[in-house]
């Protein structure tokens, strides 16, 4: 099987790089994904629930990173069993590159079935890759929105602190934290009050 594709990423491309390369924003993507443990270095454990046509399975495989060039490109090699449903294997190239405030995202995959996947014919097993394809475009892409907007809610209302009025007492912490108990007692103690 081979699949290549293009995605418009509506994120900076460092922000894209760093979102392909962290292992719970991608696990929080795939479809049916279980766990991206990293191993080592490059080299990461996956494991996922994947349904093609009748079958279904839960699969557990090694995904390895190589040709890395921040933040414009790099290798895949993965594999993964899936007990008798089969194996799949493969590779792939991610390439990414800027488009004004957005990231144009190229990927070109090459992969082999064997088992029960390779049974069930490329018609399907094309398409069901396809889905997952899109899943996970639709997927990244919302996610890595809402984070950069959510990033940009944070940025607008962090107040800078106030400076301590050196006419004021020096109160310790333990004080401090006395009074804050205090007054949350009595305002709870003022809702009982007033709504019984």
């Amino acid at each position: 099987m081979e699949m290549t594709g293009e995605q418009l990423i509506p994120a900076l491309q460092h922000d894209t790089w760093n979102a392909l390369n962290d292992p719970e924003f991608l696990k929080a993507c795939v479809p049916g994904c279980e766990a991206v443990e990293r191993i080592s270095g490059n080299d990461f454990q996956v494991r996922m629930v994947a349904r093609v046509g009748p079958v279904s399975a839960k699969f557990k495989g090694k995904l390895s990173l190589s040709d890395i060039q921040p933040p414009n490109s790099y290798s895949i090699a993965f594999e993964g069993q899936g007990g008798a449903a089969g194996f799949a294997k493969g590779s792939a190239r991610v390439r990414l590159s800027s488009e004004n405030s957005s990231t144009r995202l190229s990927y070109d995959v090459k992969a082999s079935v064997g088992g029960k996947l390779a049974q069930i014919g490329s018609r399907l097993v094309d398409a069901a890759a396809k889905k997952v394809a899109d899943d996970f475009f639709k997927n990244f892409n919302e996610k890595l929105s809402s984070t950069k907007a959510h990033d940009q809610i944070h940025e607008v209302h962090h107040a800078e602190p106030v400076p301590r009025d050196p006419e004021l007492p020096a109160v310790s912490d333990s004080a401090l934290g006395f009074l804050a108990g205090g007054a949350l007692l009595i305002y709870l103690l003022s809702l009982i009050v007033l709504f019984d």
